[in-house]
């Protein structure tokens, strides 16, 4: 049976839009728009649930739309724990691509910004492996005072914890410092240079590795078109190249990333195949348009 993973973070729909060209200000540019679903964790979630995993992801949405979201993640193989807000609409998101496939985001997190400890009991945790936090769902007071009471509980439980910072803006916004509070002693996190460097207040990876490495069991640093790297508070461990592609969108990258490294290791492959796997996933993730899979 496969391992059960518990994911906790945004549920989003993704408006992805790539122009033809340089926006004109007070004007028209042509482009293409497209709809996705998204959301950090909940992009986590199915990319789990294609490597093979039982998951269960919780957050919330707006009322009118839980049936449908609970559908489509149904449809990808997830184990939705909705709530739905009466008042608040669900989160959206407009991503604006450049031609490198970087991307602008403009966020109404809407209902995600309302999760509350009566949509995160304790019981979530029954049969789980793993809890995967988004940072998302902790940059905002009531969210954030859930999120860490079922991390909590989960330590008690022994149900090891991996975190993924998400946002390098919003960890500005709420002080590196207190992000590194609430997350401490998780047993992995996965961050970009950005995150990296945010967090830990140092330029070179190695620093950051050493620094973060105090906090946290593991510390994985994804470093864009040059792989990534392993390490904690003795510094770095293992570096895995990546190969050179087109990119596409890089939108949900990390998010393919951290689930193929998870579900490697929940698979039981030593470190450097886990780091390999995660590399691999990251870099077909962005060769599609669109944070998640595609459907079979």
């Amino acid at each position: 049976m496969p391992a059960r993973v518990l994911v906790v973070g945004d549920v989003i729909t993704d408006i992805i839009c790539k122009p033809e060209g340089p926006l004109v200000k007070g004007s028209d540019r042509r482009a293409s728009i497209v709809a996705r679903g998204g959301g950090s964790g909940a992009n986590q979630a199915v990319w789990l649930a294609s490597f093979g995993l039982d998951v269960r992801f919780a957050g919330r949405v707006g009322a009118a739309d839980a049936a449908g979201f609970a559908a489509a993640f149904a449809a990808d193989g997830v184990e939705a724990r909705l709530a739905g807000d009466p008042e608040l609409p669900s989160g959206a998101i407009v991503t604006i691509l450049d031609p490198s496939g970087e991307r602008s985001f403009l966020t109404d997190r809407g209902a995600n910004a309302a999760l509350c400890a009566a949509d995160l009991p304790g019981s979530l945790l029954d049969g789980c492996a793993a809890l995967v936090v988004s940072g998302y769902a902790l940059f905002e007071a009531g969210p954030r005072a859930a999120v860490l009471a079922l991390m909590a509980e989960a330590r008690r439980r022994q149900v090891p914890v991996a975190v993924d910072p998400a946002s390098v803006g919003f960890l500005e916004e709420v002080g590196p410092a207190h992000f590194l509070d609430w997350t401490r002693g998780a047993a992995i996190i996965f961050a970009n240079e950005a995150e990296a460097q945010t967090l830990s207040g140092e330029a070179e990876l190695e620093a950051q590795m050493r620094c973060l490495g105090r906090d946290f069991g593991r510390v994985v640093v994804k470093l864009g078109q040059s792989g990534a790297a392993l390490g904690g508070a003795t510094g770095v461990a293992l570096r895995q190249p990546a190969q050179t592609v087109e990119a596409i969108d890089t939108t949900g990258a990390g998010d393919a990333f951290a689930a193929a490294f998870l579900a490697a290791e929940l698979a039981g492959m030593v470190p450097g195949e886990c780091l390999a796997q995660a590399v691999a996933a990251g870099s077909a993730a962005v060769q599609q348009l669109g944070g998640r899979p595609q459907r079979r």
